[in-house]
């Protein structure tokens, strides 16, 4: 089956898109994201969770967390476009919150059946939840987790855990008599001790999580299946928030080198400037492209899902890389101090890069889904 014309992105996934931004413009500028996260610049400086609830709680009150759950578990169902488009605006916008790790969950529970639904439920009336998936290697593979089922409780540790302080569920992987199962959690549960990571992006929160004798609600005892169903709807999402970011440093950067002057010219008068903005802005278009071709297939075309998936988390990856260089050579030596806000994404960025999978580990499934396996 043919893809939609324009990837299916129709009226109402270009509103949500467009209310987003201005939701976004109106209630969190860069100026307030740069107060908010990077007040302290000491490096003793403590990990800390810097998020404005009260406008968390205005997106769930919008209803955004419920966008992509199916409307049988009470939520909006909408299609991944409309829900990329969204992430992409947030990604922009830089702003911490709980959206992206939740929408993760989602999917994952979605791709569980009847037995995700009473989760998707819980996500539907505004619990925000996150995904506790990964061992202490970082392993990119879904199979691979250091945490333990018996007897209905929980032990081990989860890593890697995006936002863990910001939500209060957890659905957890777990090798279990049955196979490797999945396990929904409050993360304030008895027995759950979030332990905050030291990270470079100051807009999100990333922490590793130890489970002693944790009770826990059994949600499928076939977790690869509904992992591996779910994770090009995450690699495409997270993309988006990529190309979002960098809509945000070329803008920014343009901006900049327009009024900037320099030999009685705005910088932006030399080639040396210009045209590297101008292959971000190529880059950038490039990977927006694969982000909504990624998501249309995601919905309409399942057997090409996983390659345009991969190739979109690759393709953001490098546009990511090369838009953050850019960004802060252009700023001059400005663009490397504390004040200038092109830090934030750059770090942003660099998180992104390497979360569920870089660049290269893209690439490499890709080449095994072109070519096969090569001794």
């Amino acid at each position: 089956m043919a893809q939609s014309d324009n990837f299916g992105f129709g009226e109402e996934a270009a509103l949500l898109k467009e209310s987003a931004r201005k939701f976004l413009d109106d209630n969190f500028p860069t100026d307030r994201l740069h107060a908010l996260v990077a007040g302290d610049h000491t490096p003793e400086r403590m990990s800390d969770c810097a998020w404005e609830q009260g406008l968390w709680q205005q997106m769930v009150d919008l209803g955004w967390t419920m966008l992509a759950v199916p409307e049988r578990a009470g939520g909006v169902g909408m299609p991944l476009v409309a829900v990329a488009g969204l992430v992409e605006e947030l990604g922009r916008a830089a702003f911490p919150c709980p959206l992206m790790a939740t929408l993760n969950s989602t999917y994952v529970l979605a791709a569980c059946g009847d037995t995700g639904l009473p989760a998707l439920e819980e996500i539907a009336g505004g619990s925000a939840a996150t995904l506790a998936i990964t061992n202490r290697d970082g392993s990119w593979n879904v199979a691979d987790t250091d945490v333990h089922c018996r007897d209905g409780k929980l032990s081990g540790s989860a890593w890697y855990v995006q936002d863990a302080r910001k939500v209060s569920c957890l659905l957890v992987s777990a090798h279990s008599p049955a196979g490797l199962s999945l396990y929904w959690v409050a993360a304030d549960a008895p027995g759950v001790t979030i332990l905050p990571d030291a990270i470079v992006d100051l807009t999100r929160d990333q922490a590793h999580i130890s489970f002693e004798q944790v009770e826990a609600t059994p949600v499928s005892d076939n977790a690869l299946a509904a992992l591996h169903q779910a994770m090009p709807a995450i690699w495409t999402t997270l993309a988006a928030d990529m190309v979002g970011a960098a809509e945000w440093q070329l803008q920014t950067t343009v901006e900049y080198v327009s009024t900037r002057q320099q030999f009685d010219h705005p910088l932006g008068f030399f080639q040396a400037v210009k045209h590297p903005l101008v292959d971000v802005m190529i880059q950038i278009d490039q990977s927006k492209s694969l982000v909504y071709s990624a998501a249309c297939a995601i919905e309409e075309e399942p057997a090409r899902a996983l390659q345009d998936a991969h190739m979109a988390k690759a393709s953001a990856s490098d546009t990511a890389a090369y838009a953050s260089g850019r960004s802060v050579q252009c700023h001059g030596g400005i663009g490397f101090t504390w004040e200038c806000f092109a830090h934030l994404y750059f770090k942003r960025q660099k998180h992104s890069q390497m979360l569920w999978g870089d660049a290269a580990w893209h690439r490499s499934r890709l080449a095994q889904l072109l070519i096969g396996e090569v001794a």
